[in-house]
């Protein structure tokens, strides 16, 4: 499948998107786990440009093959936190909202708050939608993987 758009990206979206990833960072999560977030949210997706993307920038900030391989199991496997398994699931019901799934609910939220804090809680929520915005477009250009961007 040949990608749709080879045109070098708006400048103001480029912008625009280093904003959100800077008050992204600045919310206090590891990224480490923003890293596996963005994997998780892909995986569900489809997105293979950001699951490579994630996988090689997970790699490089330390993460382990372990944890990367087993993300889309996270939870049968013991590989993760309480935190993380909350940071997952809330990012996976606000992901899910378009299979019909309730979103996030009441537990979910609560859950996820019993871990971090409003910044944090607003930096996953924040990472979440701008994966899901990159899987997005991504899939409508049929953007391939291995591309460095």
């Amino acid at each position: 499948m040949e990608a749709r758009l080879n045109s070098a990206p708006n400048p103001d979206v480029t912008t625009a998107v280093q904003h959100l990833y800077k008050a992204i960072h600045a919310g206090g999560v590891d990224p480490r786990l923003l890293a596996l977030i963005h994997l998780r949210i892909s995986q569900i997706n489809g997105c293979s440009p950001c699951v490579f993307a994630s996988v090689e920038g997970a790699r490089k900030g330390g993460e382990s093959e372990e944890r990367l391989h087993n993300v889309v199991a996270w939870r049968e496997t013991p590989f993760y936190t309480e935190a993380e398994r909350a940071a997952l699931a809330l990012a996976e019901a606000a992901t899910r909202v378009q299979d019909g799934a309730p979103g996030v609910t009441d537990e979910i939220w609560a859950a996820a708050a019993e871990h971090f804090g409003e910044e944090q809680l607003g930096a996953i929520v924040l990472e979440g939608a701008l994966t899901n915005f990159f899987n997005r477009i991504n899939r409508a250009v049929r953007e391939q993987a291995g591309k460095a961007w």
